[in-house]
């Protein structure tokens, strides 16, 4: 089973229906340097991954690798019952922001969805160089991300979860949580008579 999850990690979206590589979405809590618990569970790598409404192609594309994955663990979702729970009563990962966050306006006119990943993401530029600086990727950033979705069930809850694969940055975007960078706080040149 584990080399089977292996070989459709490595697999093209084309030959992979449940992943999916987004167009330019944003990112938010971005968790991406170090595994953080939530609530006391395994460390994981995280992030929410926000999709502009008018992005339908990806919105069309990450419905799909849910069917398909919902598809694909059908066995997993039955559990010990006797019929499958069907897709539209289970918890599945792609969210209203206007619905589920609607006083934050990061998440306006957007889907969302949270991934995370129990081994570190992949993090590369534009032209698909590794990223080291931990500055360069931040909540506020846009970039593409890889994911995949799978079925789970586990203590009673069922549904369709996102793991998280890789992440590509795109372009700067204003940092969200309020923090300003330390390159634009110091980056004005009213500034310079400080050395003199």
């Amino acid at each position: 089973m584990a080399n089977q999850t292996m070989n459709r990690k490595n697999q093209n979206p084309a030959q992979n229906p449940t992943k999916v590589i987004t167009g330019e979405a944003r990112l938010s809590y971005a968790n991406l340097w170090e595994p953080k618990s939530i609530n006391g569970g395994t460390p994981k790598y995280s992030v929410s991954i926000i999709i502009p409404k008018s992005d339908t192609r990806t919105i069309a594309k990450i419905k799909a690798a849910i069917e398909a994955a919902y598809r694909e663990g059908e066995t997993k979702l039955k559990g010990n019952g006797k019929t499958v729970p069907a897709l539209a009563v289970l918890k599945t990962p792609l969210r209203d922001g206007d619905t589920e966050r609607p006083d934050d306006e990061a998440y306006a006119d957007s889907y969302f969805i949270n991934a995370n990943s129990s081994t570190a993401p992949g993090i590369v530029d534009s032209t698909c160089e590794t990223i080291f600086e931990r500055s360069q990727i931040y909540s506020g950033v846009y970039a593409r991300a890889s994911v995949n979705f799978y079925a789970f069930n586990s203590n009673g809850n069922k549904g369709i979860a996102c793991g998280l694969n890789n992440i590509q940055k795109l372009r700067d975007g204003e940092p969200l949580g309020g923090k300003p960078r330390a390159e634009d706080d110091f980056a004005t040149e009213d500034d310079e008579d400080f050395l003199s």
